[in-house]
């Protein structure tokens, strides 16, 4: 199987992002896990050097213009996240399912505080704390997103 999953990373992307910014009623938008946050940090520690920094650059530029946030706002937090993820790959790849959900939640954290910041700076604060919730369903499906990532490809 191809070791570099390019083509499977470039559709799940436009898959999570379409999930991402698919309208939904608001009881259910809260609980949404960040579809294309999860992806970005899968792909960061399975095949860094197919997804990672660039991965994570692109998919948020994606998000921000879907979305109408300043650009490079989730740009810069995906990027951020991914880097991480990249750089510490091979601990948390050895890691059980459950370690990784912990290790993935705090990466969400990270993430939604670098938007949460931005926002701040830009003059758009959200302070509601609903917002944070998606970190902890994000952290409750990353079993089910590495299982249904992995069967596109073999990771290494």
């Amino acid at each position: 199987m191809n070791r570099e999953p390019r083509l499977w990373m470039a559709f799940t992307a436009l898959v999570a992002l379409f999930l991402s910014v698919l309208p939904l009623p608001r009881w259910l938008e809260i609980v949404r896990p960040a579809f294309l946050v999860l992806t970005v940090l899968y792909f960061s520690i399975s095949a860094p050097r197919a997804g990672g920094i660039g991965l994570g650059f692109f998919a948020g530029l994606a998000l921000d213009a879907f979305q109408g946030a300043v650009l490079g706002q989730h740009a810069l937090a995906l990027s951020l996240v991914a880097y991480i993820m990249v750089r510490e790959h091979q601990k948390i790849r050895s890691k059980p399912a459950f370690q990784q959900s912990l290790i993935v939640f705090f990466a969400l954290i990270a993430y939604e505080f670098t938007v949460f910041a931005i926002d701040g700076w830009t003059g758009h604060p959200i302070t509601d704390p609903l917002r944070w919730v998606h970190t902890v369903t994000g952290a409750l499906a990353w079993p089910i997103a590495i299982a249904l990532l992995e069967r596109g490809h073999a990771p290494r």
